[in-house]
Protein backbone atom coordinates (compact mmCIF):
# COMPACT_ATOMS: atom_id res chain seq x y z
CA UNK A 1 0.00 0.00 0.00
CA UNK A 2 2.93 2.37 0.55
CA UNK A 3 4.31 4.00 -2.56
CA UNK A 4 7.80 2.86 -3.49
CA UNK A 5 10.47 5.50 -3.31
CA UNK A 6 12.81 6.43 -6.09
CA UNK A 7 16.45 7.10 -5.48
CA UNK A 8 17.24 10.27 -7.39
CA UNK A 9 14.18 12.28 -6.52
CA UNK A 10 14.40 11.37 -2.82
CA UNK A 11 18.05 12.38 -2.75
CA UNK A 12 17.35 15.70 -4.49
CA UNK A 13 14.39 16.37 -2.16
CA UNK A 14 16.58 15.69 0.88
CA UNK A 15 19.35 17.96 -0.39
CA UNK A 16 16.92 20.80 -1.08
CA UNK A 17 15.06 20.44 2.23
CA UNK A 18 18.31 20.53 4.22
CA UNK A 19 19.55 23.60 2.33
CA UNK A 20 19.42 26.90 4.19
CA UNK A 21 21.40 30.03 5.01
CA UNK A 22 24.86 29.33 6.37
CA UNK A 23 24.03 31.18 9.60
CA UNK A 24 21.37 28.60 10.52
CA UNK A 25 22.62 25.57 8.59
CA UNK A 26 22.60 22.17 10.24
CA UNK A 27 24.37 19.29 8.57
CA UNK A 28 25.98 19.23 5.15
CA UNK A 29 24.85 21.86 2.64
CA UNK A 30 24.78 20.92 -1.06
CA UNK A 31 23.81 24.40 -2.34
CA UNK A 32 21.77 23.46 -5.40
CA UNK A 33 20.05 26.31 -7.21
CA UNK A 34 17.02 24.33 -8.41
CA UNK A 35 15.57 20.84 -8.75
CA UNK A 36 16.93 20.39 -12.25
CA UNK A 37 20.26 21.87 -11.14
CA UNK A 38 20.44 19.35 -8.31
CA UNK A 39 19.80 16.40 -10.65
CA UNK A 40 22.35 17.76 -13.11
CA UNK A 41 24.98 18.44 -10.45
CA UNK A 42 24.67 15.00 -8.84
CA UNK A 43 24.68 13.25 -12.21
CA UNK A 44 27.64 15.27 -13.50
CA UNK A 45 29.72 14.60 -10.39
CA UNK A 46 28.79 10.98 -9.66
CA UNK A 47 26.81 9.55 -12.57
CA UNK A 48 23.63 7.51 -12.26
CA UNK A 49 24.99 5.73 -9.18
CA UNK A 50 25.17 9.11 -7.43
CA UNK A 51 21.44 9.61 -7.89
CA UNK A 52 20.80 6.30 -6.13
CA UNK A 53 23.18 6.81 -3.19
CA UNK A 54 21.25 6.18 0.01
CA UNK A 55 18.69 3.87 -1.53
CA UNK A 56 19.98 1.06 0.69
CA UNK A 57 18.07 2.75 3.52
CA UNK A 58 14.99 3.49 1.44
CA UNK A 59 14.29 0.01 0.07
CA UNK A 60 14.10 -1.72 3.48
CA UNK A 61 12.05 1.27 4.71
CA UNK A 62 9.28 0.55 2.22
CA UNK A 63 9.45 -3.23 2.70
CA UNK A 64 9.24 -3.02 6.49
CA UNK A 65 6.60 -0.28 6.39
CA UNK A 66 4.36 -2.15 3.96
CA UNK A 67 4.64 -5.36 5.97
CA UNK A 68 3.76 -3.54 9.21
CA UNK A 69 0.91 -1.67 7.52
CA UNK A 70 -0.85 -4.70 6.11
CA UNK A 71 -0.25 -7.04 9.06
CA UNK A 72 -1.38 -4.60 11.73
CA UNK A 73 -4.38 -3.37 9.75
CA UNK A 74 -5.94 -6.81 9.43
CA UNK A 75 -5.11 -7.76 13.03
CA UNK A 76 -6.37 -4.50 14.53
CA UNK A 77 -9.57 -4.54 12.46
CA UNK A 78 -10.29 -8.12 13.53
CA UNK A 79 -9.47 -7.31 17.17
CA UNK A 80 -11.92 -4.39 17.44
CA UNK A 81 -14.63 -6.53 15.84
CA UNK A 82 -13.95 -9.50 18.15
CA UNK A 83 -14.25 -7.20 21.17
CA UNK A 84 -17.46 -5.82 19.70
CA UNK A 85 -16.28 -2.22 19.67
CA UNK A 86 -17.51 -2.03 16.09
CA UNK A 87 -19.46 -4.46 13.95
CA UNK A 88 -17.75 -6.56 11.29
CA UNK A 89 -17.50 -4.70 7.99
CA UNK A 90 -18.26 -1.26 9.45
CA UNK A 91 -16.31 1.78 8.33
CA UNK A 92 -15.46 2.46 12.00
CA UNK A 93 -13.68 -0.91 12.28
CA UNK A 94 -11.71 -0.10 9.14
CA UNK A 95 -10.88 3.35 10.51
CA UNK A 96 -9.70 1.90 13.85
CA UNK A 97 -7.56 -0.70 12.06
CA UNK A 98 -6.05 2.03 9.89
CA UNK A 99 -5.24 4.20 12.90
CA UNK A 100 -3.43 1.38 14.69
CA UNK A 101 -1.65 0.53 11.46
CA UNK A 102 -0.55 4.16 11.05
CA UNK A 103 1.20 4.04 14.42
CA UNK A 104 2.89 0.73 13.55
CA UNK A 105 4.06 2.12 10.21
CA UNK A 106 5.56 5.22 11.85
CA UNK A 107 7.34 3.14 14.51
CA UNK A 108 8.79 0.66 12.01
CA UNK A 109 9.69 3.13 9.26
CA UNK A 110 11.23 6.00 11.23
CA UNK A 111 14.64 4.33 11.82
CA UNK A 112 14.87 3.63 8.09
CA UNK A 113 13.84 7.22 7.30
CA UNK A 114 16.58 8.55 9.56
CA UNK A 115 19.23 6.26 8.05
CA UNK A 116 18.07 6.95 4.50
CA UNK A 117 18.12 10.72 5.08
CA UNK A 118 21.61 10.58 6.58
CA UNK A 119 22.89 8.51 3.64
CA UNK A 120 21.24 10.79 1.06
CA UNK A 121 22.49 13.97 2.67
CA UNK A 122 26.06 13.06 3.61
CA UNK A 123 28.91 14.74 1.77
CA UNK A 124 30.86 12.52 -0.61
CA UNK A 125 34.43 12.58 -1.86
CA UNK A 126 35.50 12.79 -5.51
CA UNK A 127 34.91 9.10 -6.17
CA UNK A 128 31.41 9.23 -4.61
CA UNK A 129 32.26 7.52 -1.34
CA UNK A 130 30.36 8.86 1.66
CA UNK A 131 32.50 10.88 4.06
CA UNK A 132 30.40 10.09 7.15
CA UNK A 133 28.99 6.58 6.64
CA UNK A 134 30.25 3.54 4.74
CA UNK A 135 26.72 2.24 4.19
CA UNK A 136 23.43 1.29 5.80
CA UNK A 137 24.75 -0.81 8.69
CA UNK A 138 27.58 1.61 9.48
CA UNK A 139 25.04 4.44 9.62
CA UNK A 140 22.77 2.48 12.01
CA UNK A 141 25.72 1.61 14.25
CA UNK A 142 27.06 5.18 14.34
CA UNK A 143 23.66 6.69 15.13
CA UNK A 144 23.00 4.10 17.85
CA UNK A 145 26.41 4.51 19.48
CA UNK A 146 26.59 8.33 19.31
CA UNK A 147 22.93 9.28 19.78
CA UNK A 148 21.47 6.21 21.46
CA UNK A 149 18.63 4.07 20.16
CA UNK A 150 16.26 7.04 20.27
CA UNK A 151 18.50 8.74 17.71
CA UNK A 152 16.95 6.38 15.16
CA UNK A 153 13.51 7.81 16.02
CA UNK A 154 14.22 11.48 15.33
CA UNK A 155 11.20 13.05 13.68
CA UNK A 156 8.74 10.26 14.53
CA UNK A 157 6.01 12.81 15.22
CA UNK A 158 6.39 14.33 11.78
CA UNK A 159 6.56 10.85 10.24
CA UNK A 160 3.27 9.94 11.93
CA UNK A 161 1.61 13.20 10.85
CA UNK A 162 2.48 12.29 7.26
CA UNK A 163 2.00 8.52 7.29
CA UNK A 164 -0.89 8.24 9.77
CA UNK A 165 -3.52 9.95 7.59
CA UNK A 166 -2.03 8.39 4.45
CA UNK A 167 -2.31 4.93 5.98
CA UNK A 168 -5.84 5.45 7.30
CA UNK A 169 -7.15 6.82 4.01
CA UNK A 170 -5.32 4.29 1.83
CA UNK A 171 -6.59 1.33 3.84
CA UNK A 172 -10.09 2.77 4.15
CA UNK A 173 -10.41 3.24 0.36
CA UNK A 174 -8.76 -0.12 -0.31
CA UNK A 175 -11.25 -1.86 1.99
CA UNK A 176 -14.21 -0.04 0.41
CA UNK A 177 -13.05 -0.94 -3.12
CA UNK A 178 -12.55 -4.55 -2.04
CA UNK A 179 -16.15 -4.64 -0.76
CA UNK A 180 -17.44 -3.15 -4.02
CA UNK A 181 -15.60 -5.75 -6.09
CA UNK A 182 -16.86 -8.58 -3.89
CA UNK A 183 -20.40 -7.24 -4.18
CA UNK A 184 -20.13 -7.14 -7.99
CA UNK A 185 -18.94 -10.72 -8.32
CA UNK A 186 -21.59 -13.42 -8.80
CA UNK A 187 -22.00 -15.84 -5.89
CA UNK A 188 -19.82 -18.94 -6.01
CA UNK A 189 -21.08 -22.51 -6.44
Amino acid sequence: MLAPCAGGEKRVKTHLQAQTLSSVAVGHQHNHESISGAFESIYRQHGVAGLWRGVTGAVPRVAVGSAAQLATFASAKDWVCEHQWFREGSWAAVLAGGMVSGVAVAVTMTPFDVVSTRLYNQPVDADGTGKLYRGFLDCVLQISSKEGLLGLYKGIGAVYLRLGPHTVLSLFFWDELRKMVQHQQPPGP
